[in-house]
């Protein structure tokens, strides 16, 4: 029965591989087409929206004659500060992470955009959502944010529901980070797993070969017979990526106590205040509501225009990556 079993565990596991490739070979073809797409920045201004809001509210709440007696005070009251230095400028971003962080491309695009006409006293909102994923992904847009710090302007993320492992590794680049009450923080770990098939193959009298140049080329395997040697390198090679995570968030948030929140723990908004993983209890609607008042908001985004074979490429794409994730618990080398 357990060799019936193995042997249809096989056949399930290589039509599901095979779906895998045909679903990849369909997503790749409609992932080239839209990496030779050209995008364009798109830039909108919220004052107008967040000002629609208001004028809704008063409209229903106050009678026509005290709707226009304030419509009168606040006409009087910008017409009195036009002469005033221009309001600041405020650059909201959204950044909305997968595993692999492949909004990495269109974020280092808006932040090229702004970077090239923002002034000195200007803000850059990154409203930002994430639960994690690949180092060198999250790396990457970790350093994109990092260049608006470079280049003196203040930074401030907005974390509405979650912005763990990687997320908060883009995170803690801010000058500010502010959490909703409820939004996950932290994460500060790493974590590698995969199943591994070599049991189940030699069961079944079925050979599987690995060659490699260099002992540690591949320390774990799928199918593969893994050796002590190579989990124990694995091992060191997590603790090493560990220890830069940690060394990246102490240098970008030097207030915190790195050993105590970096044992890959999670902590929710308010709690997260007290251990200084954020700055303030804040909504990004509420906080761009109050900038509103005293600077002009500007939305910006990277869009590329997709055509059918392109919106069919990444909807599969993305359908797969789902599929593998849930699968293989995304997989390796996921922070």
């Amino acid at each position: 029965m357990l060799a019936e079993y193995g042997i249809f565990l096989l056949k399930s596991i290589t039509v599901l591989l095979v779906i895998i490739i045909i679903i990849s070979v369909a997503a790749s073809a409609g992932n080239k087409q839209k990496k030779g797409s050209k995008g364009h920045i798109e830039i909108n201004k919220l004052n107008r929206k967040l000002k629609n809001y208001k004028d809704q509210l008063l409209q229903a709440t106050l009678d026509k004659k005290e709707y226009k007696k304030l419509n009168k005070q606040e006409k009087k009251s910008k017409k009195s500060s036009a002469s005033d230095v221009a309001n600041k400028k405020v650059f909201v971003l959204h950044f909305k992470g997968d595993v692999q962080a492949q909004q990495s491309d269109s974020l280092r695009e808006e932040v090229s955009s702004i970077l090239s006409g923002a002034g000195e006293k200007d803000e850059v909102v990154v409203c930002l959502e994430s639960p994690g994923g690949a180092v060198h992904g999250y790396g990457l847009a970790a350093s994109q944010l990092s260049r608006i710090k470079e280049k003196g302007l203040n930074l401030t993320v907005c974390v509405d529901k979650v912005a763990a492992s990687g997320g908060y590794m883009m995170a803690c680049v801010a000058d500010k980070i502010m959490s909703a009450p409820f939004a996950i923080i932290g994460s500060i770990g790493v974590v590698a797993q995969m199943p591994n098939f070599h049991k189940l193959l030699k069961k079944n009298d079925i050979d599987f070969e690995l060659h490699t140049a260099g002992d540690f080329k591949r320390t774990l395997t799928v199918f593969g017979e893994n050796t002590d040697e190579g989990r124990q390198k694995f091992k060191e090679d997590l603790e090493n990526i560990h220890r830069l995570f940690k060394e990246f968030v102490k240098k970008n948030r030097p207030q915190l106590d790195i050993d105590e929140v970096a044992q890959g723990e999670f902590w929710l908004g308010q709690d997260a205040l007290e251990k200084k993983l954020v700055d303030r209890i804040c909504t990004s609607d509420q906080y761009l509501l109050d900038l509103s008042a005293n600077a002009d908001i500007y939305e910006v985004k990277y869009v590329v225009k997709k055509n059918v074979m392109s919106k069919l490429g990444v909807a599969v794409s993305e359908g797969t990556e789902r599929a593998v994730t849930k699968l293989f618990d995304r997989g390796n080398w996921i922070g």
